[in-house]
């Protein structure tokens, strides 16, 4: 049987873990769209510049956030929330984009959606998990 506070650090692992995971492939995977060779842009496809550069940038955030996680900062529930919302901005911008006619791959759509899904579960749990200790 686990008490609250083993539960709370295995939550805290878990997210720290997500959200540090969810960073670095992040930050691999736009870095080399936007700084490889053309062979890695073809592969992208129609890829959404701004929605490129968010993520990729975010990337570095997702990582930020996982270490004030991972150390039960108080700042890093902030961080979760606000990347969450910056997240859901970006993809309703996208949406925006697509309605208007701008060329897109699904699998963009997809990963916005899971990084939304994600990003709003890390602040929720993180919220709750941080306002208990």
């Amino acid at each position: 049987m686990t008490t609250p506070n083993q539960k709370r650090e295995l939550t805290t692992w878990v997210i720290s873990l997500v959200a540090a995971g969810f960073g670095l492939l992040t930050i691999k995977e736009g870095g080399t769209v936007l700084f490889g060779d053309e062979t890695a842009r073809a592969a992208a496809g129609n890829y959404v510049p701004f929605v490129l550069w968010f993520n990729f940038l975010a990337g570095f955030a997702y990582v930020a956030a996982a270490a004030g996680l991972w150390l039960q900062k108080r700042w890093a529930v902030w961080l979760a929330g606000y990347i969450a919302l910056a997240t859901v901005v970006t993809f309703a911008s996208l949406g925006i984009y697509i309605y208007s006619g701008g060329l897109y791959e699904l699998r963009t759509v997809i990963a916005m959606s899971l990084r939304s899904v994600v990003w709003i579960v890390i602040a929720v749990v993180a919220s709750k998990v941080l306002r208990r200790r």
